[in-house]
């Protein structure tokens, strides 16, 4: 759900300039992350409240994963075997409890580096008692090239990344070819990626990039339908109200 993401998506924090870092001075011909090194976030501020570090203390050890240089074990992480689906920047959380809950058969490896948000989903998951999530609170890139195996995921959710709505900051998305070729690697055969976002220009750019790798295959003509699991936020309905569009792009891994 995905701001954290640049790759973050809950409630999914709407993609509106106000929650964008501001730029500095500078900063505009800086290059993204991604043509340094691939990164999938933005660091952003963020209070957390008291009810949040709580949940640290009380549903960490159950949830929370450490950032490791080493092949997870999806089945002892999560304690079953089941098919596993990467979010990356879930912002808040809500959507991700939300989705864990209809789909329960369903492992969700979820990652974000927002302190607030990862409290909240704690403490979603503890008070609700939803199983079948585990947070990572890292960078989402290191944790594919390192703790995730290639061909592994079932399925990744990359939701409401940051748009970078300035022309001169487009270079800052997440979602350029190389990160979508670093997905579509550690997906299994049949693997799904869904991309979804409110920003029209970049669900264009998306849709582009990830019709032009090879691995996947669009499950639509171009935008799909929005499929059941996927919640819609207090701000979709919002935007929706005020005639404005949600993008979703679903596909799959098709060969590799």
């Amino acid at each position: 759900m995905a701001r954290s993401l640049q790759s973050g998506p809950v409630s999914q924090a709407p993609s509106t300039p106000q929650d964008l870092p501001p730029a500095t001075p500078g900063e505009d011909d800086k290059p993204h992350p991604l043509h340094r090194r691939l990164k999938s976030f933005v660091k952003r501020g963020g209070r957390t409240t008291e009810g949040q570090a709580k949940a640290y203390e009380d549903f960490g050890p159950q949830f929370l994963l450490p950032y490791r240089e080493a092949p997870l074990d999806f089945d002892a992480a999560f304690g079953r075997h089941a098919p596993t689906v990467l979010e990356i920047g879930f912002g808040m959380g809500e959507a991700t409890a939300h989705i864990a809950t209809v789909l329960p058969e369903t492992n969700f490896l979820a990652c974000e580096v927002h302190e607030p948000g990862v409290g909240k989903l704690l403490k979603r998951c503890g008070e609700q008692g939803i199983g079948n999530i585990r947070i990572v609170a890292h960078d989402a890139v290191d944790v594919l090239d390192h703790m995730i195996p290639p061909g592994s995921l079932a399925g990744v959710h990359v939701f409401f990344p940051d748009p970078w709505h300035k022309k001169r900051h487009n270079k800052r998305r997440l979602l350029q070819t190389p990160f979508v070729r670093k997905l579509a690697e550690h997906l299994a055969l049949g693997g799904y990626l869904h991309c979804a976002t409110d920003w029209q220009p970049y669900a264009e750019q998306m849709l582009e990039v990830l019709s032009a790798e090879p691995l996947l295959r669009n499950t639509a003509t171009d935008y799909a339908p929005k499929p059941d699991y996927r919640p819609l936020t207090k701000f979709e309905n919002r935007g929706l109200k005020l005639g404005h569009g949600v993008w979703d792009l679903v596909f799959v891994k098709s060969s590799g």
